[in-house]
């Protein structure tokens, strides 16, 4: 049977779930969405794919998702904010299983495009100490000194990929996503990251009429967010493109969490007294995407500015937590 499906891994996920929708969008099918999740924890779930539930860290769910596959989207990671992260090295470094598996079976089913996301953290730690940094290089990610657990293992799947392109002529594709956010992701409850976080804490303080928050660190450490609308851009440009070596996808608009802070009140229309937790975990510095190389051979880059994505999600979650109340 000529393989004509494409495969959406991690597709009950934040990205997954916008990338399959995205894709309906433009027509493109028969679409299969994999998550290792129940149905009722997709974050969105269409009618007319093939939705699978399925442990990707086996090997033998892998081949299920693989089979009659063209295109394959692996999103599929276990991950979530700084905070995750950093407490679950072990859980991170599993997913590993899942990009190995994948391009094994993807190598078996004769899949023509293979993209892989990777991650911001692969970059050496020692460029990341300043939060006035400018950008990062794509060639900073050696000599390699990534973030632990979750960092090591995306570098070490993207050499992965590298390899099973050059030893087996599976077209692998890999981006390095900086910080990406939106509606329809994860809000609470410890995997969310930074925009998501900070939206929910300024709207809990709106709500309750308790006018404080809690910000991780000092808050001058500096990052850049993108927009999932970029992010898709990037990423099916990418997948279909011969461009074969690692690139940022990622936004070069790069604040401060202080600054984050400050369109999340000006948004809600409110002001926080700011209250520092000066041993959370933070991550680094200063990261922010130099998106010198994404320009030169695409001619494009993330653009959507940060106030406009993130009235959107802000919207969107504020939403969600009045309709929670409500339901209590």
């Amino acid at each position: 049977m000529k393989n004509n499906v494409t495969v959406v891994c991690g597709g009950g996920g934040f990205i997954g779930g916008h990338l399959v929708a995205d894709l309906r969008r433009q027509g493109i099918g028969p679409i299969r969405s994999v998550d290792v999740k129940p149905f009722d924890g997709w974050y969105q779930k269409f009618d007319g794919v093939e939705n699978l539930v399925l442990d990707l860290q086996d090997k033998a769910a892998c081949e299920r998702a693989m089979q009659g596959a063209s295109v394959v989207y692996n999103l599929a990671a276990d991950m979530g904010g700084m905070g995750f992260i950093e407490n679950n090295k072990a859980l991170c470094m599993l997913s590993v299983l899942i990009n190995t598996h994948l391009l094994m079976a993807a190598k078996t089913a004769g899949v023509d495009r293979f993209f892989y996301a990777s991650s911001a953290c692969v970059y050496n730690g020692s460029k990341q100490t300043d939060p006035s940094i400018t950008g990062l290089k794509e060639e900073d990610a050696y000599p390699a000194m990534p973030e632990d657990g979750y960092g090591w293992e995306k570098l070490f799947s993207e050499r992965m990929c590298r390899h099973f392109r050059e030893d087996y002529g599976v077209k692998t594709r890999v981006a390095r996503y900086h910080n990406v956010y939106g509606p329809e992701g994860t809000w609470d409850g410890g995997r969310e990251k930074a925009p998501a976080a900070v939206c929910r804490k300024v709207i809990a303080a709106k709500l309750a009429g308790k006018h404080e928050i809690e910000i991780w660190g000092d808050g001058n450490q500096t990052r850049s967010f993108m927009y999932i609308d970029d992010c898709l851009k990037g990423t099916q440009m990418l997948t279909h493109s011969d461009y074969v070596e690692p690139i940022n996808i990622g936004s070069s608009e790069k604040v401060t969490i202080n600054q984050l802070v400050d369109l999340a009140e000006s948004i809600a229309g409110v002001k926080l007294k700011r209250n520092y937790k000066l041993d959370a975990p933070k991550g680094v510095n200063g990261r922010n995407s130099d998106n010198t190389l994404i320009q030169k051979v695409f001619g494009w880059e993330p653009s959507i500015p940060l106030r406009t994505g993130l009235e959107k999600t802000y919207a969107w979650i504020h939403d969600q937590m009045v309709s929670q109340a409500k339901s209590k």
